[in-house]
């Protein structure tokens, strides 16, 4: 019997960190597209008053704190973090277990309100 070997290398043309990219970034604006206004209101103004507290969190703490409500889908959580990334009010500060039951404590990133960000609400 011979043992399985596993090349350390990928091999070529099957690893792209471009197409990578930009799937996610289809995805997310597929998200963000068809995300109820309503729902977006809220979890924007959700992870703005949390930013302005300085404290890192997570999308499980906005649900913990009744400031939104579960979404119907969960890919518009990632659409939401990352327009408030890419607006400067949130970045990312860490990954860290999720609190959320639902998930069984996989690993989720975690964000915190900008200096600038903190600054300019203060």
């Amino acid at each position: 019997m011979t043992q399985l070997q596993i090349p350390m290398e990928p091999v070529q043309n099957t690893v792209s960190p471009a197409a990578g990219e930009a799937a996610k970034t289809d995805g997310i604006a597929r998200a963000a597209a068809n995300t109820p206004p309503d729902w977006a209101t809220a979890c924007r103004g959700a992870i703005e008053l949390m930013a302005r507290r300085g404290t890192p969190f997570q999308a499980a703490d906005l649900i913990a704190e009744g400031l939104v409500d579960e979404p119907d889908n969960p890919a518009r959580w990632g659409a939401a973090f990352m327009a408030a990334a890419k607006a400067g009010v949130i970045e990312h500060a860490g990954v860290v277990a999720s609190t959320r039951a639902t998930v069984h404590r996989s690993l989720c990133r975690q964000w915190t309100g900008t200096a600038a960000y903190r600054g300019a609400a203060a």
